[in-house]
């Protein structure tokens, strides 16, 4: 990803922040985040033998970026693991090496550890595109979950492309197939939309009781679809009160 790209997400939450009061204070977080990414991903750029122990530094100055920018929470668990670096390694490996950011260990490790992961996994996805069919639920190159569908116009239509929750790989996928469970029949793939996200959908699953969020960039082109599915936090709170579970939480948690 080029710098122009992380700059365009930086840009796009603070603008979001400005506009969206109930999700103000976590765009606004996310900007900062983006922006420390962004030098993690510009540094680890320049070696062309980037591993897991680069990322040693960068983690030591994100646990002291945090109390300055994040919630108490958050600023005592930087501080706990600012003071335990015996954990750090451990801490990168455990979460590069497991196949899902949930329930493998407290959710402010896994922040910090994705914080750092997401960079250099999209520089490794850059550097080694993999291919991928319509029907692979997976990222094709790092087997994560999507945490976003993507609609982009084509012909007279939209096509759908998930984008991976670690790497940022996007790849086609077939719009009537359901990401988690591989369900076809379309009276069990709902589709909720709310007038103040006109541009962003929800994608469910009646079999599964799974959803994900879409982002319409025919409808919205200047939306960023990471950044704008964080945006729409009230979708996640209106499809849980429903009974569907996010099919992969993004980098915050939600």
């Amino acid at each position: 990803m080029s710098k122009p790209a992380w700059d365009k997400r930086a840009q796009r939450a603070r603008e979001l922040a400005q506009t969206i009061s109930p999700a103000s204070e976590i765009l606004t977080f996310c900007a900062n985040i983006v922006t420390f990414q962004k030098r993690v991903y510009q540094e680890l750029s320049r070696s062309r033998k980037s591993s897991l122990s680069s990322l040693i530094p960068h983690l030591r100055e994100l646990l002291g970026l945090l109390p300055r920018i994040g919630t108490a929470e958050l600023s005592s668990a930087a501080h706990s693991l600012a003071e335990a670096p015996s954990r750090w390694d451990d801490l990168l490996t455990g979460h590069w090496e497991s196949p899902s950011n949930n329930g493998m260990s407290d959710p402010k490790d896994a922040f910090v550890a994705y914080t750092l992961l997401q960079p250099y996994a999209e520089i490794l996805a850059e550097r080694n595109p993999a291919e991928s069919k319509t029907t692979q639920s997976t990222c094709p190159f790092c087997r994560r979950r999507p945490v976003v569908s993507v609609l982009r116009g084509e012909g007279d239509g939209a096509k759908r492309n998930l984008l991976c929750f670690l790497c940022g790989t996007e790849w086609a996928f077939r719009r009537l197939l359901c990401a988690k469970c591989g369900e076809e029949d379309r009276d069990k793939l709902p589709v909720f939309t709310a007038s103040d996200f006109d541009y962003v959908r929800v994608e469910a699953c009646e079999s599964c009781h799974t959803y994900i969020k879409a982002i319409d960039l025919t409808k919205n082109g200047l939306a960023v679809p990471v950044i704008d599915e964080v945006a729409a936090l009230s979708l996640d709170i209106w499809s849980q009160q429903q009974g569907y579970s996010k099919l992969q939480p993004n980098l915050f948690g939600l």
